[in-house]
């Protein structure tokens, strides 16, 4: 029998939305410090971090279009699921591009393209409506569940925008958590089993790969690694044996290789 997947994670949609906010207002904080110079640097792929930057306000902003039209028809149920969403994000990567060259040319402002996101998404984004139904690029989501993919895009992009201009960007700590937890339990759906742990201190712990299952004790096979290396792990920003080699991430037993589970997003 195949192993069975268990319950997914909970999230609360208010401590998830504030996190949101958090981490898009740390990342303003950022950008207005930004020289003409720097905005010009290559930041991700083909893009420039003034691209980058614009880009980070469609994580808000999608959500706030999304609030402002009837939620989508066709039954209770979501076509995506959390879990189901970082599998979906490489198929609309050349959009996704366009779309962002396109708005860093047309709003040269990004302090004032910040402020006006920042003001939609805190008057049309309610805290408590969860499982209200939104249209997304992955298909029809929970709201509270597409909150939770938010912090994955601000937290990896807070890391790109560090990497290409050096500045020292606050995470906010539940952002942190969702996104880790988020990536984590995704290894986990992907991959179901229960015969290597995966560690990533403080925010999550699961088990995946089939095999001889761990029930007490030292597990055999263990992966342990920080939250910021594996985000880059799980987005490809990182190679798994580029990690390994530079003491990121510590594997012991057999089985624990994710080399062949990774990147998870595209």
């Amino acid at each position: 029998m195949p192993p069975a997947r268990k319950r997914p994670r909970a999230y609360d949609v208010s401590r998830t939305r504030t996190a949101v906010l958090a981490q898009f207002a740390h990342v303003r904080d950022a950008v207005r410090t930004l020289t003409p110079e720097q905005l010009g640097l290559p930041a991700l792929g083909e893009w420039t971090v003034r691209e980058l930057v614009a880009h980070m306000t469609t994580a808000l902003e999608r959500v706030s279009r999304a609030m402002e039209l009837p939620a989508p028809g066709g039954g209770p149920r979501p076509e995506t699921t959390l879990l189901e969403w970082p599998f979906s994000t490489a198929r609309n990567a050349e959009t996704i591009a366009g779309d962002s060259r396109d708005l860093a040319a047309a709003r040269p402002g990004l302090d004032a393209l910040y402020g006006e996101t920042a003001a939609r998404f805190a008057e049309l984004v309610p805290s408590d409506a969860g499982d209200r139904l939104v249209a997304t690029r992955a298909g029809t989501m929970r709201l509270g569940d597409f909150l939770v993919t938010r912090t994955v895009e601000l937290v990896v992009h807070t890391d790109d925008l560090h990497r290409a201009t050096g500045l020292v960007i606050p995470y906010d700590r539940q952002a942190l958590a969702a996104c880790t937890r988020l990536l984590a339990d995704a290894l986990a759906d992907r991959a179901p089993g229960g015969s290597v742990e995966v560690r990533v201190p403080p925010f999550a712990v699961v088990q995946c790969i089939g095999g001889p299952k761990h029930t007490r004790g030292t597990p055999p096979n263990v992966v342990e690694t920080d939250p910021l290396t594996w985000i880059r792990l799980a987005t490809g920003r990182t190679r798994w044996t580029e990690a390994l080699d530079a003491a990121l991430v510590s594997a012991s037993g057999e089985r624990a290789d994710l080399a062949p589970l990774l990147p998870l997003m595209g």
